[in-house]
């Protein structure tokens, strides 16, 4: 990766889904000692407003995220919480 951080790799992985608000905040530091974090896959939160969760169920939107992070999600990331909601939803973070 080039010294890129896992959380900037997210950042550039999630552009594919056009964000217009994308917040990610690494809690890998809270979970030392869980056997995910041992393993070196790290624990994030996401807060991501993108026009593509329009109309559009939660688990089809945590698909969608899914599917843009990749390989990413086999390894590197142990756990992730994700809020993604369409322009006008409110935030719930």
């Amino acid at each position: 990766m080039n010294g890129t951080s896992l959380a900037d790799e997210m950042r550039a992985r999630l552009q594919a889904l056009e964000p217009s608000s994308l917040l990610i905040d690494d809690e890998s530091a809270l979970h030392a000692g869980h056997p995910g974090a041992a393993s070196g896959g790290g624990h994030y939160r996401l807060a991501l407003t993108s026009a593509a969760f329009s109309g559009r169920t939660t688990i089809a939107r945590h698909r969608m995220v899914y599917t843009a992070l990749g390989d990413l999600m086999h390894g590197r990331i142990h756990a992730l919480a994700i809020q993604a909601r369409a322009p006008g939803e409110p935030d719930a973070w």
